[in-house]
């Protein structure tokens, strides 16, 4: 596993990095909910960006706990956990890097860095979703040792924590 990544909780200093990082490196679709208007960086989609992560991970009661993917000292992504109601002990984990940046094991490290966390915060159950064409994705799910449940729309998985560490 890369030892030049990390994971550190967002801040405001960091929130504006990370804004920096995806606006230079990422489609908003990516790695923020859909915002109406033209495609790309526009400034209301740039602010919508920072008023999301404020309003969950940087809220005064939080919902979910949101942390930059630091290579060496670029902000490159985000990793998230956020706790599920509809389950105890279980959040859902969502992860983006950069375009510049995959492929090069910057995933699998920050989602191994992730599970070993919610392990920390007692969370035995995570929650994974992404797209049937995040080949990437399967492949690190498929090195934890967990069964990928396939639908037309997604690929889901529940990863252990405890057993992925």
């Amino acid at each position: 596993m890369r030892s030049d990544v990390a994971l550190r909780p967002l801040d405001e200093e960091l929130l504006q990095e990370l804004l920096d990082a995806a606006v230079a490196d990422a489609d908003p679709l990516e790695v923020m909910p859909p915002v109406a208007g033209p495609p790309g960086w526009t400034p209301e989609r740039r602010s919508a960006f920072l008023r999301f992560h404020r309003s969950r991970a940087l809220a005064a009661e939080p919902v979910e706990s949101t942390y930059a993917i630091v290579v060496e000292d670029t902000v490159v992504g985000a990793a998230r956990l956020c706790p599920m109601e509809e389950r105890t002990g279980a959040a859902e984990a969502g992860v983006w890097i950069g375009r510049s940046h995959r492929g090069g094991g910057v995933g699998g490290a920050a989602l191994r860095r992730l599970l070993a966390l919610a392990r920390a915060d007692g969370i035995d159950a995570v929650f994974v979703s992404t797209t049937p064409d995040n080949t990437a994705v399967h492949r690190l799910l498929t090195a934890l040792g967990v069964d990928l449940v396939r639908t037309e729309d997604a690929v889901t998985a529940w990863v252990n924590p405890a057993a992925a560490g």
